[in-house]
């Protein structure tokens, strides 16, 4: 047993998929947190396993958080990482892997992580996050997903080229399972760069629909798309607004109807990781 965690429960599933959602990195929009929240409020989620988050944490950078009462400290809230299970609503067994991403011990951390995966013989995992991208409100939110190995990456559609950026707590453990055989799968929505730090629940309801799409797990996406709706009409007005953001929108537009008509390739990674790093400077400021 790792000495990173306390298993609570050992509950006898069914070929479970792992889902990795961890706060913080890299999430536009909003857009993996708004689809465990969703998720968790629709789905009852039990915690099996917790993490020594003193040893894998920096309280300064993530402080607990003090409960006063009449003067006097009632209780501190801190931060947490669990392993939950839970069932989707086809009845497949189901475990998430939620709270802050660490801040130590990354190596041990994925080791500790994919033995858990291997003990409880999940067959697949897979991580929810979202990036900026050059890519226009009014379309439908597109999926980018990595993959563990190079015939995963084949089979479920991982854009060719390579780009360099900086890697979140899922990349390691993806790699992890790549190491050791576990089949990984990250699934990335892309947010219009200019809607990326604001909530944009389109981006969560598509990386929902993309667990059943690769994991064949179903979750109701709850009020998501009636948000997103409420989203794009807000865009709208705030677009209309300007004849410079109306062009820009109108570019992004027509290079994502050339690249699904085929006349196009995909956004350079110069691109992507360009708009990644204005995104990463906004964050810190």
């Amino acid at each position: 047993m790792s000495p990173l965690f306390d298993l609570s429960a050992t509950p006898d599933l069914d070929a479970p998929v792992l889902v990795l959602c961890f706060e913080g990195w890299i999430d536009a929009g909003y857009a993996a947190a708004s689809a465990l929240n969703t998720i968790k409020g629709k789905t009852e989620l039990t915690t099996i396993a917790t993490f020594d988050t003193d040893t894998l944490l920096d309280h300064r950078a993530r402080r607990p958080t003090m409960h006063l009462d009449d003067g006097v400290i009632a209780k501190m809230t801190w931060p947490v990482i669990e392993l939950q299970v839970a069932v989707d609503t086809e009845g497949h067994d189901t475990l998430f892997l939620v709270g802050a991403e660490p801040d130590h011990l990354w190596h041990a951390f994925s080791r500790a992580v994919v033995d858990l995966a291997l003990e409880f013989g999940c067959r697949l995992v897979t991580s929810l996050g979202a990036y900026p991208a050059p890519a226009p409100h009014t379309r439908a939110t597109r999926i980018v997903p990595t993959a563990a190995t190079a015939e995963l990456a084949r089979q479920v559609g991982a854009l060719p080229g390579s780009i360099e950026v900086p890697a979140g707590i899922s990349a390691a453990i993806e790699q992890r399972c790549g190491e050791v055989g576990l089949p990984a799968v990250g699934l990335w929505a892309q947010v219009p760069h200019y809607a990326s730090a604001m909530p944009y629940p389109a981006a969560a309801a598509a990386l929902i629909d993309s667990l059943h799409d690769v994991a064949n797990l179903r979750f109701d996406t709850g009020e998501l798309l009636s948000e997103a709706t409420h989203t794009r009409t807000r865009l709208d007005e705030l677009v209309a607004d300007s004849p410079e953001h109306i062009e820009l929108v109108r570019q992004l537009e027509a290079q994502v109807d050339a690249y699904d008509a085929g006349s196009m390739s995909e956004v350079s990674g110069e691109e992507i990781a360009a708009e990644f790093e204005r995104f990463l400077r906004e964050q810190g400021s």
